[in-house]
């Protein structure tokens, strides 16, 4: 992928086709993208869906009443047939906010929010600020002579992993094990799994809720001044969490706690290291350090796409849509819309106006509540990161990416730490 976007974006010999299947796109979805605002407001894709690709649609329709989370209410999807057991299993899946509509999302949220207050994250940071120090201890030991170093497994998995599982004061747990459950589970929100990678989600799920049901029972038994006490004693009106209620937000919090950050912390990183100019301004000059993490998560967003399902019939990008149609918002598009963002939406700039405006945390009343949670590690992981290492360098010039569709992030950042 080009260091410089800004060249290469925009430029289509035919039509584009939303396809996060086409050779390159896990390494550069941009292009694609490009081409595809390019083309219109309104984009199908092979399927038939609708696509959303510009800022100010994909903003209006995140917000827009009458539309659901609920992919049930979709009669526009067409679902491979899957054997009875994994068919029985997934229809009882969790059933977290993100894919409930009000009112059950406005009890549960409101529920879980009294508990992830701004004030009990703000209370994290000097913790978040350890943690990194130590962490980059650890890089430095591992890459001082040279060696490349993995800053994905080193650094920007630990370090938000500890955090949420320090947060919701988890008990201590196989840290690879309870990954490589968290890592399987999130592909349940991609949009096309096979079988075996169901299967695997499914027994990672249920790995993942005895887990959380034993540190439940126990923190009942020894509750603390933690997020997860406070979900336990959360309380508005005689309104509490069920037990179910209370394990599925548990783990909702827990994966997408670390999950997402991984990727905004692996994405910035190599973002800056490939705008150097960017990279160097973000070392002198920690005047930067909060804009710098929104521009990053415009960049390249930790989360591409969302979607909703039009319950009412709806007006939206200049078209009528009728009930029960599933639309889909290309959020990795909109922040690099031209007509939101200006001639330079392709470019890293650390202090652009306004970044904060992105749509990687969504929108409306599923706007991501741990955005204050992800912009405080952000902002004290990335710059303490490059500062340390002033000299950091990628060690390859093809990263490894995951490959998904929905949870943009890399699987592995070789650096080298002194050029």
């Amino acid at each position: 992928m080009d260091a410089d976007l800004s060249t290469t974006e925009g430029t289509a010999a035919e039509p584009a086709l939303y396809n996060p299947f086409e050779p390159g796109f896990a390494a550069d979805p941009y292009r694609q993208y490009a081409s595809i605002r390019a083309q219109g407001r309104v984009h199908r894709n092979p399927l038939g869906l609708r696509v959303l690709s510009h800022f100010d649609d994909c903003f209006e329709l995140l917000r827009l009443a009458g539309t659901s989370v609920d992919d049930a209410k979709a009669t526009n999807l067409v679902a491979p047939p899957l054997p009875d057991d994994l068919s029985d299993t997934l229809r009882d899946r969790t059933r977290s906010i993100l894919s409930l509509d009000p009112p059950d999302h406005t009890r549960l949220r409101r529920l879980v929010s009294s508990a992830f207050t701004v004030r009990r994250i703000e209370r994290l940071r000097p913790r978040v600020r350890q943690l990194v120090a130590d962490l980059l201890d650890d890089v430095a030991a591992a890459g001082g002579d040279g060696t490349p170093v993995d800053l994905i497994a080193r650094f920007a998995f630990p370090l938000p992993f500890v955090v949420i599982s320090e947060l919701l004061g988890m008990p201590e747990g196989d840290r690879d094990q309870l990954r490589s459950w968290s890592h399987e589970m999130t592909n349940s929100i991609e949009p096309f799994n096979d079988e075996p990678t169901l299967r695997r989600m499914v027994a990672a799920a249920e790995n993942m809720f005895a887990h959380v049901d034993e540190a439940i029972a126990w923190k009942r038994r020894n509750p603390a001044d933690d997020l997860l006490s406070a979900m336990i004693a959360a309380e508005e009106d005689g309104d509490r969490l069920t037990e179910s209620e209370l394990r599925d937000q548990v783990v909702l919090l827990y994966l997408a706690g670390h999950e997402t950050t991984v990727n905004l912390i692996g994405n910035g990183t190599l973002a800056l290291l490939r705008h150097r100019d960017q990279f160097e301004r973000l070392v002198a000059d920690p005047s930067l350090d909060a804009n710098a993490v929104d521009e990053l998560l415009r960049y390249d967003s930790p989360v591409q796409v969302s979607r909703r399902i039009t319950t009412t019939e709806v007006q939206i990008a200049g078209e009528t849509i009728g009930p029960g149609e599933m639309v889909l918002t290309l959020l990795g598009s909109s922040n690099r819309d031209e007509t939101k963002w200006g001639p330079t939406a392709a470019d890293v700039d650390l202090s652009r106006d306004g970044a904060s405006g992105h749509l990687s945390f969504g929108s409306g009343i599923h706007h991501c509540l741990g955005s204050a949670l992800a912009r405080l590690e952000g902002a004290e992981a990335v710059p303490t990161l490059v500062r340390r290492f002033p000299r950091m360098a990628l060690a390859t010039d093809e990263p490894a990416w995951n490959g998904r569709i929905v949870l943009r992030g890399l699987d592995a950042l070789p650096v080298t730490l002194e050029t």
